[in-house]
């Protein structure tokens, strides 16, 4: 199971159920995909596909959104 935490333009921000116990968020767009860390603090942990551009948005997005993303790893996660 991978719930959609948020959309955001065309990126799909999601996670998969018992993936791995550290916070993290995958983010998926018809031009390639990343993941985030999310604790201790934010930053990119892998990608393919995007570029520069498209990393430096999405971390900027992903920071914005740091605390949903937490609430929701949380709930989903209980």
């Amino acid at each position: 199971m991978s719930p959609t935490v948020f959309r955001y333009k065309s990126y799909r921000f999601f996670f998969f159920s018992r993936e791995e116990a550290r916070m993290h968020i995958h983010i998926l767009s018809p031009d390639g995909e990343a993941k985030f860390w999310i604790e201790p603090v934010v930053a990119l942990a892998d990608y393919s596909g995007l570029t520069e551009r498209q990393l430096r948005e999405l971390t900027k997005v992903v920071e914005k959104n740091a605390k949903k993303i937490e609430q929701a790893w949380k709930t989903h996660f209980k």
